[in-house]
């Protein structure tokens, strides 16, 4: 009588990259997923409908890195390739990585160990930022945050770092069962900063690491963060957060760190906008901004000095004057003064 074979195991890890027309910098992105000291792993390359060579990249690659996986699909932007990776992944927990960043060898070992010590369903780490050959360290958590659980209403601080969802890992079954996905508008439109958010408020068991180990490109100059055609896609994003809040009637918890978190994401976006988009945004974020004063929810004690300042400006004054202000901040900042 024949023996029947045991079920194949679930990889610790699955990592997703999500793929668009990224021929140039893809080679070494998947080099440095094929030099992963974890074995028990899977690479789930989403091919988003991609016109240039990289599906024939990721087909020669494949032949010597069996954990690789090609999914290929319509382009339907990068929120629900994404989305449609978290279903079809195996593994225990989930990574992202950006096919124009790479990784060093030992990041996922080291952050599924982490993760297991604390049965964590969130795990974050520092990054640097890769220029032109060279690396700057982006140090989010110090020693003293790392190797503990994280409480997010203990330390607001999480809330206000980059999104960076692709320095650390996610649970899988932390993910489904909170409905933690991304936004499916089309293109790479800020979705990040929803998903992260929502990591973080859902009530998970948050540990961070002091570690670096991957190296965010910031010099691709095709990147959609530098993309002005979608001026108003991060208010989806943090309206997202704000459903995704009121849903679970959590806003009398997070709604301050909330709006504070939203004016850093919104300064930030304006500092890639053109003179004639940021006075289009800076109406409309008036706008969310007043109401949400009118309700009680800017609390000084949450902004940052410089924050806090320019949104008493817009609010008070007009956004004209601080349009002037900002534009002289911004060309200085854009020449490292």
């Amino acid at each position: 009588m024949a023996t029947k074979e045991a079920p194949a195991k679930n990889p610790r890890v699955t990592v997703l990259v999500p793929i668009y027309n990224v021929e140039k910098y893809l080679l070494q992105c998947l080099e440095s997923l094929h030099n992963q000291i974890l074995d028990d792993m899977e690479i789930l390359c989403l091919d988003d409908g991609s016109t240039d060579s990289s599906p024939d990249i990721l087909k020669d690659f494949a032949k010597k890195e069996p954990r690789i996986k090609i999914v290929t699909k319509k382009n339907t932007g990068y929120g629900d390739t994404l989305n449609q990776g978290i279903k079809l992944a195996k593994g225990e927990y989930i990574g992202i990585v950006e096919p124009d960043d790479f990784v060093d060898p030992a990041m996922f070992i080291e952050l599924y160990a982490l993760a297991k010590k604390y049965d964590a369903d969130v795990v974050r780490c520092n990054y640097f930022e890769y220029r032109n050959g060279e690396d700057l360290l982006h140090e989010n958590f110090t020693e003293a945050d790392a190797n503990k659980i994280v409480n997010p209403l203990e330390d607001s601080r999480v809330f206000y770092y980059g999104p960076a969802i692709w320095a650390g890992l996610y649970k899988k079954a932390f993910l489904i069962k909170e409905k933690i996905f991304f936004l499916d508008t089309p293109g790479a439109s800020y979705q990040d900063t929803s998903f992260n958010f929502k990591t973080l408020a859902a009530g998970g068991k948050i540990v961070f690491s002091e570690k670096a180990y991957l190296h965010y490109r910031r010099d691709n100059e095709t990147s959609s963060v530098k993309s002005g055609e979608k001026v108003f896609a991060v208010n989806k994003e943090y309206a997202e957060i704000e459903d995704f809040l009121k849903k679970r009637k959590l806003m009398d918890a997070y709604g301050c760190i909330f709006q504070a978190a939203k004016f850093a994401g919104y300064h930030w976006n304006m500092l890639r906008l053109s003179d004639k988009d940021l006075e289009k945004f800076l109406l409309r974020m008036r706008a969310e901004f007043h109401d949400a004063d009118n309700k009680g929810m800017l609390k000084r004690s949450y902004f940052p000095k410089n924050h806090w300042r320019a949104l008493r400006m817009i609010l008070d004054i007009s956004p004209k004057a601080f349009t002037v202000v900002f534009k002289t901040y911004r060309k200085k900042k854009k020449a490292g003064l």
